[in-house]
């Protein structure tokens, strides 16, 4: 256990390595899925951005909230009113009023962040404290020896590892 002095009191970092702050089995993505299951992913289950992984389970980079809004306001291609194939019930004339977006089939590879930062399990949780702050980041992924992704670390995780002193039981 670690304390640190604030201008509030002093808190407690109650973990001692990465592997007690980090969650095991995120969510994650495969590299080679489109954004649209990624989003898809990311909405159902209520998260800002998942691990991006190739084909043996190493980190590859991050996909986040930012990416995809980032994505979506560089390519939005509507289909010409020529490219569209009418169907019953609506008659023709009046898909002239709509606005048909194009499927977009970009891959979650081609719209993420390539940049991977990690610590091992047995980190120190002040290293990974520094490392979060140093590289002004809101996740660390955590590996092992062979670099496969085994958990994640977001400041939130962190936070939750904090108590303000003398609260312990």
């Amino acid at each position: 256990m670690n304390a640190m002095k604030t201008c509030g009191g002093t808190i407690v970092l109650e973990a001692r390595t990465a592997a007690d702050m980090m969650t095991t089995n995120p969510v994650l993505l495969q590299d080679n899925a489109t954004l649209r299951e990624a989003i898809a992913l990311l909405v159902d289950k209520g998260i800002s951005g998942a691990p991006v992984i190739d084909e043996v389970g190493r980190p590859v980079g991050v996909l986040t909230q930012t990416d995809i809004l980032m994505h979506d306001r560089e390519v939005v291609e509507h289909v010409s009113s020529q490219e569209v194939e009418y169907g019953s019930p609506l008659p023709s004339e009046w898909w002239d009023d709509f606005q048909v977006e194009r499927v977009d089939t970009t891959l979650v590879r081609d719209r993420m962040t390539p940049a991977v930062f990690s610590v091992v399990a047995t980190a120190s949780a002040w290293e990974v404290l520094e490392q979060i702050c140093e590289l002004n980041v809101h996740r660390l992924f955590v590996v092992d020896e062979q670099g496969i992704l085994v958990g994640v670390i977001s400041a939130i995780d962190v936070l939750r590892h904090l108590s303000p002193a003398g609260t312990r039981d």
